[in-house]
C-alpha cells in the first residue's frame, strides 16, 4: 500500500492495491464488464429495461451500494473535459473505488451519463480510521432514568419508538482498522450507515487529482473544481427511496420515506421531531440544526404566551386610558390647536384627529411593556442556558464529545490544500504538517481588501436609510397636501385611519423592505467571494468567518430602519421657529413622531418588515424549488417508475449546496433579533415568530426530503459561530429595551406627572401638561403654513399652537427653554435605564451560574463512556496478546516461575 502522488506532500489519497481492495469474502464481487471509467454500451448492456427496475440504490449486481453519483454530458469542449475525466475516474479506482457507467441511450434526456461509485469495505475501513469515525464496540449498559411524571400526557405529540430511535444505543470508539474485530461487526456491508459512506467516498471525491503525475500543475484537484468548470454537471449521494412510498427493495431502508410520512408532513407540526433519524440519514450537522430550531420553537411558547397576555392587558385596560379619553374629548382634544407636521404645505390641525392612533398606541404602551420587557431578558438567558444543557446531551448521545479537538484537522478544505506549499511543525502533536505561505504585507493587504469591502457595503445599507429617510420627509408634506381633500377621508370604517402620518410610515416601510431584498442578494455574492479570498484552512473556519461577515451586513440591513424609529426619529426636531433641518442645510425638516407617539410607528415598521420577511422567505424556500422541480421533471414523470432511475430522480432535484444551512441558520438569527430587540415595542412579535417557526420547522423538512438532493453527511457539535452571535444579541436586547421603554414609549413622562405633578396621583391633565405652546406670529416665513393649506374652522382669532415638548411658554422670561420638568423626566429615564439594565444582569447572570451547561447524568455517562472504552480496549488488548503468545510459545525461553507473584500473560509480556 503507498500513496498516489496528489502534489507535492500535502493530505494525499492512499492507494489500494488489487489484494486489498478484493480479499475480503464479503467485498470480492466479480468485475462488471461496464465498472469502468468508459461509456456503458447500449447494445452490451443485456439488460432488458422493461424487465428490471432502475429505482434502486444498487449496482446492477444487486449486491453493491451506490455510495456517490456524478453526472456529466458531452458539449463542444468535450476533449479536454473528456480527457479530465478519464484521468480523474482512473485515480479514483486507484484508491479502491468501483465505478459503473450509465450511457446517455440509458438516461431520460438522451445527453446525460451517470457515472455510479461505490466504496468496498477495505476504502471504507481505512478512511474510517484515517476519520477517526466513532463506531459501536458493545451495547450501551447504563440504565436510562429519564422517566418523566405524567408522561402519558405527551403520547399524543410522540412517534412510534422505531421512527424516535432507529437503532440501539451503543457505545462507541474511534474506529481502528488493525482492531477490526473489536468492533460490533455483524454485516460488513450494512455496518457503516449509508451517511457515513457517502461522507467518506465524499472526502476522497474532493481529493482525488485530475492530472497525470508528470504533470506540473498541481492545483488539478477535487471534484468540486471539476463541477465549477463543466467537467461534470452534477455529484451527489443517492436518496434511498422515494418520499411518498417505500422501496421495493428489501434490502433498502426506506428512511426517506419514514421521514417524509413522520416528519416532513405539515400535519405532523404537532408531533416531536425524530431527530435520531434526522441525523442517521442527513448527518449531525443538520440534526443540529434541526434540534436547536425545534427547542427555539419549544422555547418561543412562553414567550409568546406571557406576550399576549401583556398585549390582552392593554386591551382591557383600554377604557381606563385617561389620556386618550382627553385627546377624543371635544371640549379638551377638540378645542387644542396643534402647530403644522411640516413647512408650507402642512395645516393646523386638531388633537383630537389622533383619536384612534391613540387608543393603537396604548395596546403596546402600557405598564405591561415594561414587564414583558424585563421578562423577555430573562427569557434570552433561559433559552440559552437551556440549549447548552440540550447541545451537551446530542453531544452525548451523537457521539461528538471529543469531535472538535480530534477532527477539525481532518477536516481540512481542499482549496486550502491545494495552496499550501510549506511544511511547519505543530506544536500540539509535534508533526509537521503543511501550511499556506503568507507573507505578512500579502496577509494584511487581503484582510484589508475584505473588511473594507464589507464596510463600503454597511455603508451603502446606510446611505440607502438615509435616501428612504429623505424619502419620508419630502413625501409626508406631499400626502398631506393630498389627502386633505382626499375621499377616503370620507370612509366611515377606514377614513380616520388613513392619514398622512400612516401613508409615509407604511410605504416608507414597504420601500426599506424591497430595498433590503435587493442589497441581501446583492451581497451575498460579495461576502462568498471575499471568504474564498482569505483561504480559510477548516470548513468550520470557513463558515465562522463568512457567518461574521454576512451577520454584520444583515444586522445593519434589517435593523437599521428600525433603529432610526425608535431612537432618532423625533428626538432631534426643535421646535416650532426653529426648526431642525436634515443636514442642517437641506430644506428637509427633520421628522416628528406620530401624534400617536413613536412605539406605534415602531410597531408598524417590525411588523412589516419581519412579516414580510417571514412570508417571502417561506415562499422562496418552498415555492421556488417546487417550482423548478416540477419543471424540470415534466417529462419524466410520463414514465414508469421501472424506467425513472433513482440517480436520475434525484438528478432532477435541486442541490441543497454547502452554505444551505447557514441561510436558515441565518434567517433565524435574524428572527430572534426581531422578536428580543424591539419586543418592547410589540408584545405579539414571539407570538407572529412561534406561528411562522411551526410552519418553518416543516418547511424545511419537507423541502430537504422531498426537493433537494441528499446532502453530504457532515459532523458538527454546536451550531458554531451563530452560538457567541446570539449572546451578544441577547446582552443587547437589555439595552435596546431599557431605550425603547425610556425614550421612545411615553411610559417614565406619564409616571413623572403622576408622581411628581399630579396631587391626586392621577393622570388628569396629562395631555394639557406635556403640550408646549407657541405663539404664531413667531414662524419663520419659511415654515409657515400657506394661507390656502389651512382648514376652514381655522381664523385669525386663534394665536397660539401647541407642539409635543416641555419648554416654556412666550412671554416668558426663558420662553422656549426646555423647563424643569424635561430635566426630571430625563433624569427618570436615564435612572430607569440604569436600574432596569441592572436589575436584569444581575439576574441574567445568577441564572446562568445556577444552570450548569452540562447535565449531571451526561457527564456521569460521558465519564462511564470513557472509562469503558479503556477497559475493553485494555482487555481486547490482553486477549490478543495471550492468543499471539499461545502461537509462539515455543519461542519463549523464560520461566514464570520467577515471577510467582503474577499472571501468566503479565509474565510473557515482560519475557517479550
Amino acid at each position: 500500500m503507498h500513496r498516489i502522488t496528489g502534489r507535492a506532500g500535502g493530505d494525499s489519497l492512499i492507494e489500494m492495491s488489487p489484494s486489498d481492495s478484493y480479499n475480503d469474502d464479503l467485498n470480492g464481487y466479480p468485475q462488471h464488464p461496464s465498472s469502468s471509467t468508459g461509456s456503458f454500451q447500449q447494445g452490451q448492456s443485456g439488460i432488458d429495461k422493461q424487465q428490471h427496475s432502475k429505482d434502486s440504490v444498487f449496482f446492477r449486481d444487486g449486491v453493491r451500494r451506490i455510495d456517490f453519483v456524478l453526472s456529466y454530458v458531452d458539449d463542444k469542449d468535450g476533449e479536454r473535459k473528456q480527457e479530465r475525466r478519464k484521468v480523474y475516474e482512473a485515480n479514483l479506482e486507484k484508491v479502491g473505488l468501483e465505478l459503473e457507467t450509465e450511457d446517455k441511450s440509458e438516461s431520460e434526456d438522451g445527453k446525460t451519463y451517470f457515472v455510479k461509485v461505490h466504496a468496498p469495505w477495505e476504502v471504507l475501513a481505512t478512511y474510517a480510521d484515517v476519520l477517526k469515525i466513532k463506531v459501536p464496540f458493545k451495547v450501551n449498559d447504563i440504565p436510562d432514568n429519564s422517566e418523566m411524571p405524567m408522561n402519558w400526557l405527551s403520547t399524543p405529540f410522540r412517534l412510534p419508538e422505531h421512527i424516535m430511535h432507529p437503532e440501539p444505543d451503543f457505545f462507541t470508539a474511534p474506529f481502528n482498522k488493525s482492531k477490526s474485530d473489536f468492533f460490533l461487526i455483524d454485516d460488513k456491508d450494512t455496518f457503516f450507515p449509508p451517511s457515513t459512506r457517502n461522507r467518506i467516498v465524499y472526502y476522497i471525491l474532493s481529493r482525488c487529482s485530475y492530472f497525470r503525475d508528470e504533470c506540473a500543475d498541481k492545483d488539478k484537484k477535487g471534484i468540486k473544481r471539476l463541477l465549477n468548470n463543466g467537467t461534470y454537471t452534477a455529484a451527489f449521494p443517492l436518496h434511498d427511496s422515494r418520499y411518498w412510498t417505500r422501496s421495493r427493495d428489501d434490502k433498502c431502508e426506506s428512511e426517506r420515506y419514514n421521514l417524509y410520512k413522520h416528519w416532513a408532513r405539515f400535519l405532523c407540526f404537532f408531533k416531536e421531531q425524530p431527530l435520531n433519524l434526522v441525523r442517521k440519514y442527513y448527518g449531525e450537522k443538520i440534526g443540529i440544526y434541526f434540534a436547536w430550531l425545534g427547542f427555539y420553537t419549544e422555547m418561543l411558547l412562553f414567550a409568546a404566551v406571557v406576550g399576549t397576555i401583556c398585549f390582552i392587558y392593554g386591551f382591557l385596560t383600554y377604557d381606563d386610558n385617561q389620556w386618550s379619553k382627553e385627546i377624543c374629548s371635544e371640549k379638551i382634544g377638540g378645542n387644542i390647536v396643534m402647530c403644522p407636521l411640516c413647512d408650507k404645505k402642512c395645516s393646523y390641525w386638531k388633537l383630537n384627529t389622533t383619536c384612534n392612533s391613540s387608543w393603537q398606541s396604548h395596546l403596546f404602551d402600557n405598564v405591561g411593556t415594561v414587564f414583558f420587557a424585563i421578562f423577555m431578558g430573562i427569557w434570552v438567558t433561559l433559552f440559552l442556558e437551556f440549549w447548552k444543557r440540550r447541545q451537551a446531551r446530542l453531544e452525548y448521545e451523537w457521539d461528538l464529545v471529543d469531535f472538535e479537538e480530534e477532527q477539525q484537522q481532518l477536516q481540512l478544505r481542499p482549496e486550502y490544500e491545494t495552496k499550501c506549499t510549506n511544511r511547519k511543525m505543530n506544536r500540539i502533536t509535534q508533526e509537521t504538517e503543511w501550511v499556506l505561505d503568507r507573507t505578512a504585507t500579502d496577509l494584511v493587504g487581503k484582510l484589508f481588501l475584505c473588511w473594507a469591502t464589507v464596510l463600503l457595503w454597511i455603508s451603502l445599507i446606510i446611505a440607502c436609510i438615509i435616501g428612504v429617510i429623505a424619502y419620508r420627509l419630502a413625501v409626508y408634506a406631499a400626502f398631506a397636501s393630498i389627502m386633505k381633500d382626499s375621499p377616503t377621508t370620507h370612509l366611515e370604517v377606514v377614513g380616520p385611519y388613513i392619514t398622512p402620518q400612516l401613508a409615509t410610515s407604511v410605504t416608507a416601510s414597504c420601500i426599506n423592505f424591497v430595498i433590503i431584498m435587493i442589497l441581501n442578494l446583492m451581497y451575498e455574492r460579495v461576502a462568498i467571494w471575499i471568504t474564498d479570498m482569505e483561504i480559510p484552512k477548516t470548513h468550520l473556519e470557513y463558515e465562522n468567518k463568512l457567518t461574521v461577515k454576512m451577520f454584520l451586513f444583515q444586522f445593519v440591513n434589517y435593523y437599521s430602519s428600525c433603529f432610526y424609529v425608535a431612537f432618532f426619529k423625533g428626538k432631534f426636531v426643535g421646535y416650532p421657529g426653529k426648526y431642525a433641518y436634515m443636514f442642517g442645510w437641506s430644506t428637509l425638516r427633520n421628522e416628528e413622531c406620530d401624534p400617536g407617539g413613536c412605539l406605534i410607528e415602531l410597531t408598524t415598521q417590525l411588523v412589516i418588515v419581519m412579516t414580510g420577511k417571514q412570508v417571502w422567505g417561506n415562499i422562496q424556500e418552498a415555492l421556488v424549488p417546487w417550482l423548478m422541480n416540477w419543471w424540470g421533471s415534466r417529462k419524466a414523470r410520463n414514465h414508469p417508475e421501472s424506467l425513472y432511475s433513482r440517480w436520475e430522480q434525484d438528478h432532477d432535484l435541486q442541490g441543497f449546496g454547502q452554505l444551505g444551512l447557514f441561510y436558515e441558520y441565518l434567517e433565524m438569527v435574524i428572527q430572534f433579533g426581531f422578536i428580543t430587540l424591539f419586543v418592547a415595542s410589540f408584545p405579539l412579535a414571539p407570538l407572529l415568530a412561534l406561528i411562522n417557526n411551526i410552519i418553518e420547522v416543516r418547511v424545511d423538512a419537507w423541502k430537504l426530503t422531498t426537493q433537494f438532493r441528499r446532502p453530504v453527511a457532515a459532523k458538527a457539535h454546536s451550531i458554531g459561530a451563530w452560538e457567541e452571535i446570539l449572546n451578544g444579541m441577547a446582552v443587547l436586547s437589555v439595552v435596546t429595551n431599557a431605550f425603547i421603554v425610556a425614550f421612545t414609549s411615553d411610559m417614565i413622562p406619564r409616571l413623572v406627572y403622576m408622581y411628581a405633578y399630579q396631587p391626586e396621583m392621577n393622570m388628569k391633565g396629562y395631555i394639557n401638561n406635556s403640550l408646549s405652546v407657541f405663539n404664531i406670529s413667531d414662524f419663520l416665513t419659511d415654515s409657515r403654513p400657506d394661507d390656502d393649506e389651512n382648514p376652514a374652522w381655522f381664523n385669525s382669532s386663534i394665536t397660539t399652537c401647541r407642539y409635543r415638548d416641555y419648554r416654556y411658554p412666550p412671554g416668558h422670561e426663558k420662553q422656549y427653554s426646555h423647563t424643569m420638568q424635561f430635566w426630571h423626566i430625563l433624569a427618570a429615564k436615564l435612572a430607569f435605564i440604569i436600574i432596569m439594565e441592572h436589575v436584569v444582569f444581575v439576574v441574567k447572570f445568577l441564572v446562568a451560574w445556577l444552570i450548569p451547561d452540562v447535565p449531571s447524568d451526561v457527564r456521569a455517562r460521558v465519564k462511564r463512556e470513557r472509562y469503558l472504552v479503556q477497559e475493553y480496549l485494555h482487555n481486547y488488548e490482553v486477549e490478543k496478546l495471550k492468543i499471539q503468545l499461545s502461537q509462539n510459545s515455543n519461542e519463549c525461553n523464560c520461566t514464570p516461575m520467577i515471577y510467582p507473584s503474577l499472571s501468566k500473560h503479565e509474565v510473557l509480556s515482560e519475557c517479550l
